[in-house]
């Protein structure tokens, strides 16, 4: 069974689309093993410079570009050879809040897989928003000619309507809570370790550099006050970059030049540049407490058992923790920041009280992730 993986990557310097990329590839190899079919598995990956964090034989590594996107034997080719593709859309790439030349490449990667057509999966992923209506078209019109739409939440379904589509979904969640990882060894003392995510796209302001996802705070300063806030409280103050970009045109997007100037004005700890997803998500199952503006590196958190307070810039957060009952993220487009501080303040004191409600949370997650799992499987039984 020869399957094509778009919108995915093996070796995004965003790890968070590399954890959906690991999981997918895993839950691909247990599917297909349930099947009794052999597997070949097309990636038509990013061309970041990192080393792959996914091998195997079964596996297939293409480096898209424009010219491999518009020649007739690059994506044409490869989406026909195809028995079905794969989309996940990078987690949160199916909206128009992050730039036109993003979603037409994906629209187009979309519809040659329909041109060819090969069964088109919407693997689970938040859907929208989109406020401009040629976009709103484009996603109604590719959803419809998709085999299987899945949503890692209630608002993505709704969304669903909004743009036109009737047929049926399935309502799942994030693929990244099975991301495996190395447990750490258990302490009974020393100082509290404190996790937090700073993110280098909303220090810069966004792509643009205007406070591009409207938030109504200054970020940098939350940064540094909740830091401070940590350090006198005695605790152990980990940054921790999650999107991890060493050179090129993304440089922006990098966590980890935003993390250590912090963590030398702040003299705090600043965590190393990750070479895979499952080594970030090890490193942070290690912290007592996490906070952080990086969905994933949110998700690594809660799925390794520690509280978490997501800081949100869009309602991906709220529609993944939210539909699984976890109701601690703070919308930092809509806070101050004393109300975000308040938040903090209030998790880390109440910690305990949320890493027994991220453990609850996460068993409906993984629960709802099953019916992924049986649609797929059923979809790749009559192929």
């Amino acid at each position: 069974m020869r399957i094509c993986l778009i919108f995915h990557s093996t070796r995004s310097d965003n790890l968070g689309v590399g954890a959906l990329t690991v999981s997918e590839i895993a839950l691909l190899r247990d599917l297909a093993a349930k099947a009794g079919r052999a597997l070949e598995i097309t990636v038509l990956d990013w061309k970041d410079r990192r080393a792959p964090y996914v091998a195997g034989d079964d596996l297939r590594l293409i480096e898209v570009d424009g010219a491999f996107l518009k020649s007739p034997n690059g994506l044409l080719a490869e989406v026909k050879a195809a028995d079905l593709v794969i989309d996940v859309g990078g987690g949160d790439s199916f909206a128009d809040i992050y730039g036109a030349n993003r979603l037409l490449k994906m629209f187009w990667m979309k519809f040659a897989s329909h041109l060819a057509r090969t069964p088109l999966v919407v693997a689970p992923q938040t859907v929208g928003p989109f406020s401009k209506r040629w976009a709103r078209w484009l996603a109604g019109a590719t959803l419809k000619r998709s085999a299987l739409v899945a949503v890692r939440d209630e608002r993505s379904q709704v969304a669903l309507g909004e743009l036109g589509y009737r047929g049926p979904s399935v309502l799942a969640s994030d693929l990244a809570l099975r991301l495996p990882y190395d447990a750490p060894q258990s302490r009974d003392d020393g100082p509290v370790r404190v996790g937090l995510n700073v993110s280098g796209l909303l220090m810069a302001g966004g792509y643009h550099g205007g406070n591009d996802f409207g938030m109504t705070l200054d970020y940098p300063a939350l940064m540094a006050r909740a830091i401070e806030w940590f350090k006198g409280q005695g605790a152990e103050v980990h940054l921790v970059p999650h999107v991890i970009v060493a050179e090129g045109p993304m440089v922006i997007e990098d966590d980890y030049r935003a993390s250590a100037a912090l963590a030398e004005a702040h003299g705090v700890s600043c965590a190393p540049a990750f070479a895979s997803p499952s080594e970030a998500k090890s490193y942070i199952a290690g912290m007592d407490f996490f906070a952080g503006a990086r969905m994933h590196a949110c998700i690594a958190a809660f799925s390794s058992g520690v509280p978490v307070v997501p800081l949100a810039y869009s309602r991906k957060f709220e529609g993944l923790f939210g539909a699984l009952g976890y109701a601690h993220t703070i919308d930092c487009t809509k806070a101050d920041a004393d109300a975000v501080m308040t938040a903090l303040q209030d998790g880390f004191t109440n910690r305990a009280a949320l890493a027994q409600e991220a453990r609850a949370a996460l068993a409906r997650g993984l629960d709802r992730l099953s019916a992924y799992d049986a649609a797929l499987l059923q979809l790749m039984e009559a192929l």
